[in-house]
């Protein structure tokens, strides 16, 4: 890991320095955990499931589930990297009083990483489409475990592993599903796919969080995120809307390269650990108004 250069940490910085912040993370913060990302530079052209491929029947859910039972033993591997551990760390000092992340693998919270929203969802989490029943990935990759033996086994490591977890596998016909234990309805990951809404509460929680930073005048850390979709690009517009100073540190431009009045081509690994090696705790004073007091 190379660190940035002293100009680049100056910059970010003189802009950070003394300020509460919040963070909203993309794929980019965990492409150092082995997580491809969709947008980065040198990222192949993806096309993940769609929400209404999804749930047009087995078909096309058979095809998610048989790669994503290859994927998931690979992506449940995946360990917080610096990114994540230097987040986790400003959070315990009080100068980050915030996370919204836009990933799925939970590395944020393995990280230690405690005032977090989940915007789209965990990949760890299953619901039933029928009964709308929570359970457990791991359980459900041991029913399709028995269920499948020997599948995933048949599947060489040179296979490509795709962002959300999945590979890239093309003969899938063969994979036998299962149903919820409750109802036996079908059953899709509890993550937001492309074309799915994120759920309204998540997204209030997340303006609040934002909001929070007006009367302290804090900043708006992005990590790692293109910003291609308005699922994450509404809080950057909002937070510069607010007035409220957008630092963006992403390899390749960004749909919020024109809110923010720092952008730092830099890897998140290695600015955001320089960020929490120079960045002191936040000083003693007037109590700070919390995201949460201003939640709906």
């Amino acid at each position: 890991m190379q660190a940035p250069s002293s100009l680049v940490l100056d910059r970010a910085l003189d802009v950070l320095a003394g300020r509460p912040l919040v963070a909203l993370t993309g794929a980019g913060l965990s492409t150092d955990s082995g997580i491809p990302d969709y947008r980065g530079p040198g990222s192949p052209l993806r096309r993940p499931m769609t929400y209404g491929d999804f749930v047009s029947g087995p078909v096309a859910q058979r095809r998610y589930w048989a790669r994503s039972h290859v994927g998931w033993a690979r992506m449940r591997r995946a360990a917080p990297n610096p990114g994540h551990h230097a987040l986790a760390e400003l959070e315990r000092r009080g100068t980050l009083r915030g996370l919204i992340t836009q990933n799925v693998d939970g590395l944020h919270e393995e990280a230690g990483s405690r005032e977090l929203i989940d915007l789209h969802g965990r990949i760890s989490d299953v619901i039933c489409l029928s009964c709308k029943e929570i359970t457990s990935r791991a359980v459900l990759q041991e029913r399709f475990e028995r269920a499948n033996p020997g599948f995933a086994d048949s599947v060489g490591p040179e296979i490509e592993t795709a962002p959300d977890g999945d590979v890239i596998l093309e003969r899938t016909e063969g994979f036998r599903l299962v149903g919820c234990t409750r109802c036996d309805g079908p059953l899709k990951p509890d993550v937001v796919f492309f074309g799915e809404n994120v759920p309204k509460d998540r997204v209030e929680r997340a303006y609040a969080m934002v909001d929070a930073l007006v009367p302290v005048d804090g900043a708006l850390l992005v990590a790692g995120s293109s910003l291609t979709v308005m699922s994450g690009l509404r809080f950057v517009k909002h937070a510069a809307k607010q007035a409220v100073p957008v630092v963006i540190v992403n390899r390749g431009e960004t749909r919020g390269d024109p809110y923010a009045i720092l952008r730092l081509h830099e890897g998140c690994s290695e600015v955001l650990s320089a960020l929490a090696g120079a960045a002191p705790a936040v000083a003693a004073g007037a109590p700070i108004p919390q995201w949460r007091d201003l939640a709906p």
